[in-house]
């Protein structure tokens, strides 16, 4: 459209209403993508469908669009696989057959650590750490709650400062559907500024190192050492899947570490590889999306090579596995299609230019990422996805950042912050349930402790976005 008004920010604003309204967030951006080629068809809600199916595939036209959708579908396949080799079970082995941990704070550190270095993915942090560290808090009396908080603080904003797992690529993959130049170097840039991550993971830093326990967490922690794991009555959520050896292994016969630990290695090292090769020797000018694309597949290749020379699976037992981990993440990459699809429609129909000139205009440049971050924040507590909320906000914040003197990685950061605290907030939240799960501990116990520390960090990181902006 040449002119834009009003009409252009109709997409996102269904999609946006739709997804907190009924918590089906890929319904909701389709509604949004209807509605923005209904607008560019004229109003013709037929003529609209038709555009809108037609949009969706255009998606896969995009080459870079494509790489980081077929990521999404690879990092759960390396997921899968891992988890099948028994890598999982073996990196928990062999952190719990280290007797460094003799302490509750040991034990606390330990969770938060494993939290910290285990980034491939948000649900796998969550149940390695919460596996290694649970039987620690029993021994020593620390509060199951108290595990699941810090595991749950660890995870996801861990992982969404990383460009090298699914969380980076789909983040990547939003910023490049804005029509920036460089999307990996801008969310390279936009790291510093994921004040929530930053102020959750230190937060729980300071709770280890001066046991500082307020509301809900203070009572749990005064239960637990008067020798009661659980309120009475608590329903105790467990998942021991990934800590549990089958019957009758002995220690001996549990797989080696490596099993995970290699292939990640190869991941993360084959990373700047690929930028260097596609910058033509300049890492920040290499394509993300290819660069990460190789990187996963030579790790899981280097996966089916340990498990096919272990003798431990077949082929067919590993392309099995192999479809089955792509399928376990295929409704992310949904979300992912779908959100590139509306980025798309958003920018024929010029929606980031029109709502950059209102914000612009309306609202005080210094309010600009502190209100991104809040809006970010209510929806992903709303709908309980930070990716959702990804989808939903990054195609807005990145536009406004075209009025002149805003940073354009601050509004990235402050959208991503704001998604992250509202996961980590929310009760229906599938990283806070895993989080329950893996710490074999009642779900809105854990929502309740968790709930000061999170609101905390939030209010640290909004008050820190607007001093960045005010700074200019």
């Amino acid at each position: 459209m040449s002119d834009p008004s009003w009409v252009t920010i109709l997409p996102p604003i269904i999609a946006i209403i739709l997804a907190i309204w009924t918590k089906q967030v890929m319904l909701s951006l389709f509604a949004g993508i209807w509605m923005g080629f209904t607008i560019l068809s004229g109003f013709n809600p037929v003529t609209g469908v038709a555009a809108s199916l037609d949009g969706v595939i255009d998606v896969f036209g995009d080459p870079g669009d494509a790489r980081v959708l077929l990521f999404t579908l690879l990092i759960g396949s390396l997921i899968g696989t891992i988890e099948h080799s028994g890598g999982v079970r073996g990196f928990v082995h062999f952190l719990e057959t280290r007797r460094w941990v003799h302490t509750g704070v040991r034990a606390q550190i330990l969770a938060w650590f494993v939290g910290i270095v285990i980034f491939v993915e948000s649900n796998i942090t969550l149940l390695v750490a919460g596996s290694v560290s649970r039987p620690l808090f029993d021994r020593y009396k620390v509060s199951r709650e108290k595990l699941a908080y810090l595991i749950d603080a660890t995870s996801a904003p861990v992982c969404a400062m990383i460009p090298l797992n699914a969380w980076g690529a789909v983040i990547i993959g939003l910023v490049a559907s804005t029509g920036v130049d460089n999307p990996l170097e801008i969310f390279i840039a936009s790291i510093p500024y994921n004040l929530y991550a930053f102020a959750a993971v230190a937060l729980a830093g300071i709770v280890i190192w001066k046991d500082f326990n307020i509301g809900p967490m203070k009572a749990a922690e005064e239960r637990t050492r008067g020798g009661e794991l659980l309120w009475p009555n608590a329903t105790p959520l467990m998942d021991t899947s990934a800590e549990q050896s089958p019957v009758g292994e002995r220690p001996e016969d549990i797989p080696s570490a490596l099993y995970m630990v290699l292939p990640i290695l190869v991941m993360i090292l084959t990373m700047p590889v690929g930028l260097y090769i596609t910058g033509d020797g300049d890492l920040i000018q290499g394509s993300g999306s290819t660069a990460i694309l190789w990187s996963i597949c030579i790790a899981i290749g280097v996966a089916w090579i340990m498990i096919l020379g272990s003798g431990k699976s077949t082929v067919n037992e590993l392309m099995r596995i192999f479809m089955k981990g792509a399928g376990d993440l295929l409704p992310i990459a949904a979300i992912l299609l779908l959100a590139l699809a509306l980025g798309d429609v958003a920018r024929l129909l010029g929606t980031g230019a029109y709502i950059a000139g209102v914000a612009g205009a309306a609202v005080p440049t210094f309010l600009l990422a502190p209100l991104i971050f809040l809006v970010s924040a209510f929806i992903a507590f709303s709908v309980g996805s930070s990716w959702g909320t990804f989808a939903l906000m990054i195609p807005i914040a990145i536009p406004i950042a075209v009025t002149p003197d805003l940073s354009t990685p601050m509004l990235l950061g402050a959208a991503i912050s704001g998604a992250i605290f509202g996961d980590h907030a929310s009760p229906i939240s599938d990283t806070t349930v895993v989080a329950s799960m893996a710490s074999a501990t009642d779900h809105i116990d854990h929502v309740r402790t968790q709930l000061p520390y999170a609101l905390l960090a939030a209010g640290v990181s909004t008050i820190g976005f607007l001093v960045l902006s005010l700074m200019g």
